[in-house]
């Protein structure tokens, strides 16, 4: 199962939610990192070798990516990003194929650009982190291609409901995620491998499954 998860706007929290999505599963799970971010939201020291994009840049065959991961945990690997920079579609066709024969749970982080058509057509969820923002919600609006699901971050105060949020997307809401300090604290701390917070592994366990 292929699960791509990515943000309309910059700081919505996507790689905290695919990083703990990833360690929540009881699966063997493969996270991805497109946007650069889960070495450091995961605790790990910096990769100083290649990653996806650097492999999406080369002609190396798709079974050289397994050369690249990195472990996180007993059942969690990551595919450090590495380089980034454009690539040709016809190199992400190849990776969505590659992944498309994959037997672990995959776990995309795509950030905050527009996931590649490739990637988006082979996963089975495509799920949208957004916060209840207005700027948010009209840019995931714009995009040509729509979430199957959102994983919302609830901030207090803001105007917007979940209501709101999958009335303009047509898709349901399948996790909200409270703004908890306790999170930015394990992250901060790099213990977010070690000390999930316990409401965001119960927040997420659906949608991780």
């Amino acid at each position: 199962m292929i699960t791509l998860c990515w943000a309309a706007k910059g700081g919505s929290g996507t790689s905290v939610v695919a990083a703990a999505m990833a360690l929540v599963s009881p699966e063997p799970t493969l996270l991805i990192d497109l946007g650069g971010d889960l070495p450091t939201v995961l605790g790990l020291p910096e990769p100083d070798g290649p990653g996806v994009h650097d492999w999406l840049r080369s002609e190396a065959a798709p079974p050289r990516l397994s050369n690249l991961e990195v472990e996180v945990d007993g059942q969690t690997t990551l595919l450090p990003a590495g380089h980034i920079a454009p690539a040709e579609p016809t190199r992400w066709a190849q990776l969505a194929t590659w992944l498309g024969r994959e037997r672990r749970l995959v776990i995309i982080d795509a950030g905050s650009r527009p996931p590649s058509p490739a990637l988006f057509d082979t996963s089975d969820q495509a799920l949208l982190v957004t916060r209840p923002c207005y700027l948010a919600l009209r840019s995931a609006i714009r995009q040509t291609r729509r979430p199957t699901g959102v994983i919302l971050i609830e901030e207090p105060g803001r105007s917007l409901r979940r209501n709101d949020i999958e009335a303009s997307l047509g898709c349901p809401v399948v996790a909200s995620i409270l703004c908890d300090p306790a999170i930015a604290r394990a992250v901060d701390a790099g213990l977010l491998v070690s000390r999930l917070p316990a409401g965001l592994r119960r927040q997420l366990r659906g949608a991780a499954a």
